[in-house]
């Protein structure tokens, strides 16, 4: 598959922006509802587990710059210079933004990772415009160099909770895999499509471990 840039990047219609904004707003704030018991255990374990703070903003990349995503935090306090501190780890950490058994993740943080627990608060980050239910996974800056040529695709897509990558691969794919299927998912991004990933997330989630 081709992931350079399309002649025009391709843009929804604006119907199909008002509908895919109001199944937005509407899902983010039923599920917000219905986790708000949830997100409070979450919050009083990592309080006990780990102490402050318990909300970890990441800088990731929007639509028009950058912004916080917020998560409940499952590292360490510590963990970029537990990172800095060791080349290794640094190392297998370039490679593709991620540690497999990260020993910077504590141990709740470890079951909120397991069950996506820990990004329920990004439900905030739909409401206020920054992100969608369904899009590309969220990168920082630094990331967008292993994008290269398909990096287009965050000029036109906000990044989601759950994406086409996720459901389909989860942690299985490579990074250039990872950055071929979130190009196939910009180019032919539809409400139906969005919908069929919606459905799938509980499933692909329960099924096994996924990207931090």
């Amino acid at each position: 598959m081709d992931v350079n840039a399309p002649a025009t990047a391709p843009r929804v219609g604006g119907v199909s922006h008002f509908c895919k904004r109001v199944v937005d707003v509407a899902g983010a704030a039923i599920l917000l509802t219905f986790l708000l018991p949830i997100l409070f255990v979450c919050t009083i374990l990592t309080l006990l587990d780990d102490g402050r703070p318990v909300i970890h903003r990441r800088r990731v990349v929007g639509l028009h710059g950058t912004f916080d995503a917020f998560k409940l935090r499952s590292m360490r306090t510590d963990a970029d210079q537990f990172l800095e501190r060791d080349e290794r780890l640094r190392q297998q950490f370039s490679v593709n933004f991620k540690l497999k058994d990260d020993p910077r993740v504590t141990r709740v943080g470890a079951m909120l990772r397991r069950f996506s627990l820990d990004e329920i608060p990004q439900l905030w980050n739909v409401l206020r415009g920054e992100m969608s239910l369904v899009g590309p996974r969220m990168i920082s800056p630094a990331e967008l160099e292993k994008f290269g040529d398909a990096a287009w695709i965050f000029t036109c897509v906000k990044p989601g909770l759950t994406g086409y990558w996720q459901v389909q691969a989860r942690t299985q794919a490579g990074y250039a895999e990872r950055v071929r299927m979130e190009c196939w998912y910009a180019e032919h991004r539809s409400l139906r499509l969005d919908l069929m990933i919606l459905l799938k997330t509980p499933l692909r989630v329960l099924r096994g471990p996924r990207k931090s």
